[in-house]
């Protein structure tokens, strides 16, 4: 069976062998100085100003949401535009948090959002935010839909916990929106086992989103941040202060485990996401070269495609149909993400009224599904994959 996932980490063996040492030599295990340097090494190789790390790519979806609240850029009961196509943690916290979500369909060419589906459902549900997925380790035209939000004075946040590494006019995903989450996860581009993080460029959501990480008070903040905010509610630097919680916050603080190793993986990650792309592009150019049987997925405009996994939607559910039966015990595939957001219980349960017509999510929904890309496929498993999904 060629799985989704090979390994906990690249380089697992002798990444293990650092974590052994680094666990019975660490004073303590719990946040501290490892996730603190982990949060700069990561702010440097993305091009933003603060990272925040915290326990997975969810947890930063709902810290990015909570924080917008909190400083009341947006209020309970507004609109919040979100990818039809995306997981369900993407759209989960809106509805946790009192907004009222709305699906903004895909292009089938790119799988994405593109400024013309975003305007199109923003003329009939005017969203005060919009939750755009970076799916896949794709984009369509991002900073056209960068540009829309700014002229309309939508909040643009982006989830790219899927593409990390890919860039799009030489700007790599994740630095487009006000903040943008990423995820660690096994399996994802670079592993920590559970974490994930949120990158921004503004100060005071930099400030917040730590507040809310953990547990609404401030020590992580900086000895400077936390005498303005102690000055700020007249709480005096004693007994009290480590135990005064200012705003609205969780406990979604990562681990040193997860900090120390996101340091290590992050040596590896532009090598990752060069071979990621290596296969990607043999995949996709030999599989549409020897069948038409799928939709193509444009890439040509970006500048680097770090792809997540490889995306194959069918041009009937019977050609899908057949390829399940042939992947049986072979090749470990899985939909394309949580596919269509409006087909699942969850939100058919707590949207009574949000708009239903996504027709390219329908599709991709009914007619799609990937399989794994991951930097140890061997040539064999290559030619095995191409063969199933090329053959007549």
């Amino acid at each position: 069976m060629i799985k989704l996932i090979k390994s906990t980490f690249y380089k697992e063996e002798e990444t293990k062998k650092d974590l052994c040492f680094f666990i019975k030599s660490a004073k303590h295990l719990s946040f501290g100085p490892m996730c603190e340097k982990f949060e700069k090494d990561f702010s440097v190789w993305q091009g933003r100003d603060d990272t925040i790390a915290v326990n997975s790519g969810s947890s930063a979806n709902i810290a990015m949401i909570q924080t917008l609240l909190n400083l009341g850029k947006i209020h309970v009961g507004d609109v919040v535009g979100f990818s039809s196509v995306t997981w369900s943690t993407n759209v989960m916290p809106l509805i946790q948090l009192g907004l009222v979500p709305v699906p903004v369909d895909v292009e089938l060419s790119t799988l994405n959002v593109s400024p013309r589906t975003i305007e199109e459902t923003w003329k009939k549900k005017k969203f005060k935010m919009f939750m755009l997925t970076n799916l896949l380790g794709f984009c369509d035209d991002i900073s056209g839909i960068a540009s829309f939000c700014k002229e309309k004075g939508i909040i643009l946040i982006e989830d790219n916990c899927e593409s990390l590494g890919s860039v799009y006019k030489k700007r790599k995903l994740g630095n487009f929106g006000l903040m943008s989450s990423f995820s660690f996860y096994v399996g994802h581009h670079m592993s920590t086992i559970e974490g994930g993080a949120i990158c921004t460029d503004d100060e005071n959501i930099a400030t917040m989103l730590r507040l809310v990480r953990a547990h609404g008070w401030d020590r992580n903040l900086s000895f400077m941040k936390q005498n303005e905010i102690r000055r700020k509610f007249k709480i005096n630097s004693t007994f009290y202060s480590r135990y005064t919680f200012y705003d609205l916050g969780y406990n979604l603080r990562p681990t040193e485990i997860a900090g120390f190793i996101g340091i290590q993986q992050l040596k590896y990650l532009d090598e990752v996401i060069a071979k990621r792309q290596k296969n990607f592009f043999l995949l996709t150019k030999a599989i549409h070269v020897r069948t038409d049987k799928y939709y193509p997925v444009e890439y040509y405009h970006m500048d680097l495609v770090s792809n997540f996994a490889m995306p194959i939607v069918c041009k009937t559910t019977k050609i899908r149909d057949d390829l399940v039966k042939r992947c049986d015990g072979i090749v470990e595939i899985r939909p394309i993400v949580g596919g269509n957001m409006i087909a699942q219980p969850f939100f058919k349960k707590y949207v009574k009224n949000g708009m239903k017509n996504c027709i390219n999510a329908k599709l991709i929904h009914t007619q799609g599904l990937y399989f794994g890309n991951n930097p140890e496929l061997t040539e064999k498993e290559i030619q095995t994959i191409l063969r199933i999904f090329t053959s007549s």
